[in-house]
């Protein structure tokens, strides 16, 4: 800045020293330069104690230093659009999923016999707007109260309550959903139901011998809510359909769910996860389109797991049933699967059957139709992201040694025992073992006692890039359950993670997630957004993250300095609650602010 004339003529005039002038101009400058510091950004990282930090294999230093950060390692908030409520979208705004509830893309369908109009259809670019809350919603019920029953205003659908009000699926009762745990199988209970297939097939051995489970067509999900009593978890799935929210009545619950339907692609799982599939009159037409629905099912189903079908052509005589029956009849033959129990509950006027996945492929050689065929598993993609439905039969898995497949240790144990498919690729098991040390020290150390996280509100968790599912496996302990996303452009561990007896799904990020608004307490990620940002707007992933957490819920993210600095800005564009740890973690919490027009962030 230039010197005022005045000043000129004050020097000139006074005849001041050389030394006095220059002492001046020094001042001057000082001013300007604190002035101009006093502009930059600042995050404030909280204090973690040092009780909190303990030495073990993995060490986090006790750093607690406000971060001045540079002006280009910044997002500019100004650049950011101005935030606003999604428009246009009538009664579903609230519940606004964007690759399910894309009508445009919809109404374009040449054909719907397949469920088409049911898989996902992406808009692009995706959103940028705001999901507004429904009126009088409420920080949710709290675990395990919440199994039993939620608060109505956070999912104001009674559509449900009237359709099945004979059986007891659903009840309205004051300001609460109260859920009995009963449904179209379950006429004596939910909880009857479960102890009557284990008295009559103990090979089951709940939570033991099956541990993992995919309850299809769910409807609000009381037999996985119930079957958490023995120490089972199980992924329900059924459509966004005209059984209105159901899959959003199990997440406000707090059980494992997610929005999928058995279409034309496969299910974004891996083969050979699941221990157990359960199909309580989920209304599919299992031998549709050359038996491909059942043939993913088969994909899925662990070599040795079980399939159990409630449903009316296993125990009914009517014409339609019995067609229903014989095509199923043919179809599981087809398959090698085998019966091996069939039977029918008096008191509630059910029946049921087993049927077993073998465990070699060694049937399938064997018999007298090669329809389906097997796989060619030199032209099959790994892949079941956007992949269609096999209609052939993969070959099954062997041990290291060649032998026939070998069924994981019995849980507990098969948590931390190494999944059999680690064998087979070099130095992997040793990854595994120190990822396993790597999250129990930090779950421990940091996450648990040294972050600004209240996990006694915490119920439904998602680890955005999950690995071997480490995180998961540390916190196994807490009366909270994770949903483990292996990101399609990066590793595939995901058989890994079910081996482990935990659950699952693929996923890419530059996309919506399947899942309604609000059903998430807490997302985390690890060193996520490095690759994602390459790939993706960084903006849409946090508008997405924004969609899915509850009003009060976090997200806790590991990430470089940079990286977290841009999250941080957007987070606090959304008026969420923002601090940094030790110059890699980022915690956010999220309020209930909703933009309106005026709001200019």
């Amino acid at each position: 800045m230039a010197i005022s004339s005045s000043m000129k003529n004050l020097f000139k005039e006074r005849k001041i020293p050389f030394l006095f002038t220059f002492f001046l101009l020094l001042i001057f400058v000082t001013f300007i330069l604190i002035s101009n510091s006093q502009e930059s950004h600042v995050y404030i990282t909280t204090d973690i104690n040092n009780s909190q930090i303990i030495n073990n294999s993995t060490t986090y230093d006790d750093v607690v230093i406000s971060n001045v950060t540079k002006n280009d390692e910044l997002l500019d908030v100004e650049n950011l659009d101005e935030w606003k409520l999604c428009e246009g979208l009538g009664l579903v705004a609230v519940d606004y999923i964007p690759c399910l509830d894309n009508w445009e893309a919809i109404k374009a369908l040449k054909s719907r016999r397949h469920m088409e109009h049911r898989e996902r259809h992406c808009p692009e670019p995706s959103p940028r707007c705001l999901i507004p809350l429904p009126d009088g919603y409420k920080v949710p019920v709290p675990w395990p109260k919440s199994r039993d029953m939620i608060w109505y205003n956070n999912v104001p659908h009674p559509k449900l309550v009237e359709y099945k009000k004979d059986q007891n699926w659903v009840v309205k009762k004051g300001d609460y959903l109260v859920f009995p745990g009963g449904g179209t199988q379950f006429k004596d209970g939910v909880t009857n139901y479960i102890e009557s297939i284990q008295k009559t097939f103990p090979e089951v051995e709940w939570g033991k011998h099956i541990r993992v489970i995919l309850d299809v067509g769910c409807g609000v999900a009381s037999f996985g809510g119930y079957l958490l009593d023995k120490n089972v978890v199980t992924m329900s799935f059924a459509p966004k359909d005209e059984h209105e929210a159901q899959i959003q009545f199990a997440l406000e619950r707090g059980i494992p769910a997610t929005l999928s339907v058995i279409g034309t692609q496969k299910l974004a799982f891996p083969d050979n996860a699941y221990d157990m599939i359960h199909c309580a009159r989920c209304r599919v037409h299992w031998d549709g389109d050359g038996g491909k629905p059942l043939m993913e099912l088969n994909r899925i189903l662990r070599p040795g797991g079980f399939f159990i079908w409630s449903a009316t052509p296993v125990y009914r005589d009517d014409e339609r049933d019995k067609r229903v029956w014989k095509a199923m009849v043919a179809l599981s033959e087809a398959i090698c699967w085998t019966v091996v129990k069939k039977t029918f509950f008096e008191s509630a006027g059910i029946g049921l059957i087993i049927y077993q996945k073998p465990v070699s492929s060694s049937c399938y050689e064997n018999r007298r139709e090669n329809n389906p065929p097997l796989c060619d598993q030199n032209n099959r993609s790994n892949s079941s992201w956007y992949a269609p439905l096999d209609s052939c039969l993969v070959s099954l898995p062997t041990s290291s040694m060649g032998n026939t497949y070998k069924w994981p240790a019995p849980w507990p144990q098969r948590l931390n025992n190494k999944p059999e498919c680690l064998s087979q690729i070099t130095d992997t098991e040793d990854v595994f073992d120190q990822d396993t040390k790597h999250w129990a020290a930090l779950v421990s150390d940091v996450y648990l006692g040294g972050l600004d996280i209240n996990w006694s509100s915490v119920r439904n968790v998602m680890d955005m890039n999950a690995g071997y599912g480490g995180f998961s496996s540390a916190i196994i302990d807490r009366p909270l359950w994770v949903m483990n996303v292996v990101p399609i452009s990066g590793q595939d561990t995901l058989s890994i993670i079910f081996d482990r007896g935990l659950i699952g799904i693929y996923h890419d990020w530059c996309e919506s997630f399947n899942t309604y608004p609000r059903t998430y307490d807490l997302l985390h990620s690890s060193f996520l957004f490095g690759n994602l940002s390459q790939r993706c707007d960084l903006v849409e992933v946090v508008v997405e993250m924004d969609r899915i957490v509850r009003p009060g819920g976090f997200v806790l993210v590991q990430d470089t300095m940079p990286m977290l600095n841009k999250l941080s800005s957007i987070l606090q564009s959304l008026h969420w609650s923002v601090t940094l740890h030790q110059e890699q973690f980022l915690v956010g919490k999220k309020g209930f602010w909703r933009p309106n027009d005026k709001v200019r962030i």
